[in-house]
C-alpha cells in the first residue's frame, strides 16, 4: 500500500470519526462529552495533516529506494 493510499484511508477514517461524533453529541451532552471532544478530537484533524505529509515523504523516499535498487 503506497503512502498516498494510506494517507487518503487515514483522512477518510477522521471524517467517518467526526461525522459520528456530531451524531453522538445529540445524546452525549455534559461535561465529559465536552472534554472528550476538546481532548481527542479537536486536534484529530491537525494531526492528521501532519501524518499525511510525513506518509509523502515516506512514500517519496521509498520510491527513490526502488528506482536506485533497480
Amino acid at each position: 500500500m503506497s503512502g498516498r493510499v494510506s494517507a487518503s484511508n487515514l483522512s477518510q477514517a477522521v471524517q467517518d470519526i467526526l461525522m459520528e461524533w456530531d451524531h453522538t453529541r445529540g445524546y452525549w451532552r455534559d461535561q465529559k462529552s465536552r472534554e472528550f471532544g476538546e481532548k481527542y478530537l479537536a486536534v484529530l484533524p491537525d494531526i492528521v495533516t501532519k501524518a499525511n505529509s510525513l506518509m509523502s515523504e515516506v512514500d517519496i523516499l521509498i520510491r527513490k529506494v526502488r528506482q536506485d535498487c533497480e
